[in-house]
This record gives structure tokens, sequence and C-alpha cells, in this order.
């Protein structure tokens, strides 16, 4: 999920491209579980930033 937008829903298969410099979240739905493989495209000048897990209150106004 990107910021700002509504939760994306996956499907085993399917392809999400997130461009340099977008703040996203990745997890399970409720009741879910969720993997992922992450492909990363070196760049110069870049760096990987961890940010604030999301809380529960957050996750909980999530809908399906």
């Amino acid at each position: 999920m990107e910021e700002g937008k509504k939760v994306q829903k996956l499907s085993p298969g399917d392809i999400v491209v997130i461009p340099a410099n977008v703040k996203h979240f990745h997890g399970a739905r409720k009741n879910s579980w969720f993997s992922h493989i992450v492909v990363e495209v070196p760049g110069e000048e870049t760096e990987n930033v961890w940010l604030e897990p999301v809380t529960d209150e957050e996750y909980d106004k999530l809908s399906d």
C-alpha cells in the first residue's frame, strides 16, 4: 500500500512496482498471511530506509 492510497488486494503472481522515494507498507490482511519476493534495482546514492511500524490502531482501520 502506498501512503495515502487505498489498500491493494494481491493475488498469487501479482507484480507491484513501487517507484523510488515512495513511502509504502506491506503485510497481510487480518486472519491471513503474506509472503513476498523483492527485486531491487541498484542505483547511485540510494539507500533503504525502514520507517515506523504500522500501529494496531492504523491496521484496524484498513478494509479488505
